[in-house]
């Protein structure tokens, strides 16, 4: 298993984890699939600015995970959101936790104070992902999120990096 910085090369097999899930479920509130190009820019744009994009490979790629600053302003430049994603075959066996793990470390490295996920109300399975990962639960939002012709909450689950 080997967590890395994701490359150019990673596109596509980010594209085929990520697409299916923006496509077909209610994981993330995103409507539209991404082109490639789109994630290669974000790969670029997170990393420039010293954010992680990171790729988790075990017998191919198993999934990938990046953050950014979770509001504008200085005031939150220590606040970072947080996603993640698994190849839907890959989930249950603890890459997860690897993948999570590295983005807090690459987090708390520079200088970050805080993560937090942005997680769909019925998404119970991320939910327990992140209580189990020591996250908890900060805030529900009602209605925040609209796809598939319904509103769906949002719970933000964060965690303090400096304990």
């Amino acid at each position: 298993m080997i967590l890395r910085d994701a490359t150019p090369d990673d596109v596509p097999l980010i594209a085929a984890i990520w697409n299916p899930i923006v496509r077909d479920t209610t994981i993330t509130f995103w409507p539209t699939e991404r082109s490639h190009d789109q994630i290669a820019a974000l790969i670029a744009d997170r990393q420039a600015t010293g954010h992680a994009f990171l790729v988790l490979e075990a017998d191919g790629i198993a999934g990938f995970g990046t953050y950014s600053q979770f509001r504008g302003g200085l005031g939150y430049a220590r606040s970072q959101e947080h996603t993640i994603y698994l190849a839907p075959d890959r989930r249950g066996g603890g890459l997860g936790r690897t993948l999570l793990r590295g983005l807090e470390d690459h987090a708390r490295d520079r200088g970050h104070r805080i993560l937090i996920g942005g997680i769909t109300g019925s998404n119970t399975g991320s939910i327990a992902f992140h209580r189990a990962m020591g996250y908890g639960e900060w805030g529900r939002i009602p209605a925040a999120g609209w796809k598939f012709g319904q509103y769906h909450d949002l719970v933000l689950m964060g965690r303090d990096l400096s304990c």
